[in-house]
């Protein structure tokens, strides 16, 4: 049966995150009856991120069967013209080896966390930046965000509902900059992360860059390996998927292989 391989934008808002659910919608859904509106199949999608309820995506990728011999790009309209008027978007679709998973495959996952930071509220962000409304120092972040890097025990990072068998993470960049006079953007990439490992990183910076705990916090905060440790969760609007890379397998830490669930 042909596997097929899209590239999915959406404005998570109005979902309860990825993964399907049983009494809220999810993005995973919609798209699932997307396809069954075109196609005539139930299928069962699979994405590379289960990204959670509010979180948007640029690049979010998922893979699904069919029978039938589609074009890629007959699939991405047929999707988008049955996906209207959902805050969903597939950007691409094309046709791929069965051998190819969306979730397993991966082999990074690329996240961008907005803050804004000046006075005045984020009129026309709502939902889509954390409005913090007061100056973040960035050079005091980026000195604390530099004990996050590597492999590590990210227990205090890791939500109480996370389902990763293992805390161990490898956090291969954490860069912060801002975007704008008045936006500050923070890039993070690895295999793969905990539930909520990437909003609890940013709450926990935010305290650095008010000034309320010294950079040297974050560190003492990663190896405390307790939840009560960590920062503020940043709220979920802020987040977002913007890309996932596929390729030669590097060597990596089995800790990694697990899910993402960020």
């Amino acid at each position: 049966m042909p596997r097929y391989k899209i590239l999915i934008e959406y404005d998570g808002t109005p979902y309860a995150g990825w993964q399907r659910q049983g009494n809220a919608p999810s993005v995973q859904q919609t798209i699932e009856e997307a396809i069954f509106r075109f196609s005539g199949e139930e299928v069962s999608s699979k994405g590379a991120g289960r990204t959670d309820t509010g979180v948007h995506a640029l690049g979010q990728v998922a893979h699904f069967d069919l029978s039938g011999h589609w074009r890629g790009d007959r699939i991405r309209d047929a999707m988008n013209a049955q996906l209207r008027p959902a805050p969903i978007a597939i950007l691409e679709a094309h046709p791929v080896s069965d051998d190819f998973d969306a979730r397993y495959s991966a082999t990074k996952r690329h996240y961008v966390y907005r803050v804004t930071d000046r006075r005045a509220p984020a009129a026309l962000d709502i939902n889509r930046v954390w409005d913090v409304r007061k100056r973040l120092d960035i050079e005091a972040m980026r000195e604390g965000a530099a004990a996050l890097i590597g492999h590590h025990d990210f227990t205090t990072f890791r939500s109480a509902d996370c389902q990763a068998l293992s805390p161990m993470k490898t956090l291969e960049r954490l860069e912060i900059h801002r975007h704008d006079d008045s936006e500050i953007w923070f890039e993070v990439s690895a295999r793969s992360f905990l539930h909520n490992q990437v909003r609890s990183m940013v709450g926990t910076l935010k305290k650095v860059g008010e000034g309320k705990w010294p950079p040297s916090a974050v560190g003492d905060v990663l190896e405390a390996r307790d939840r009560k440790a960590c920062g503020p969760v940043a709220p979920p609007g802020g987040l977002y998927l913007t890309k996932v890379d596929y390729g030669s397998k590097a060597k990596q830490p089995v800790d990694d292989l697990a899910e993402d669930e960020a």
